[in-house]
């Protein structure tokens, strides 16, 4: 991957969705995002992923999460062979890391 992938802590994730300031997107499947998913994210499974519908709003930053870290790194990836060098976050401990934690899930 040519661009720097940024790691983001949950506390930085729980601020920067609180503040509005991440545009959190989760990569997994249909089924395991409708099964439950961190509160604001939204999809963009890794199956069918595609670098042109993930947001672009300046002042925002985009922020990729999976269930454990692995496929938001495959998906940042794929955005930076499509172009897309702004995206460059992921959550590295995923959809998991959230529950454990135990922060709110949204179903």
């Amino acid at each position: 991957m040519s661009a720097k992938v940024e790691n983001v802590t949950l506390d930085e994730l729980k601020q920067g969705l609180a503040d509005g300031s991440i545009l959190l997107v989760d990569v997994r499947e249909p089924n395991e995002y409708a099964a439950g998913r961190i509160p604001g994210a939204t999809l963009n499974a890794l199956q069918r992923f595609d670098p042109k519908a993930l947001p672009n709003e300046p002042g925002k930053r985009v922020v990729l999460s999976c269930r454990s870290g692995k496929r938001s790194l495959d998906a940042l990836a794929l955005a930076h062979r499509a172009g897309r060098d702004d995206v460059r976050a992921h959550f590295p401990g995923g959809f998991q890391a959230w529950a454990q934690a135990g922060e709110k899930v949204e179903v």
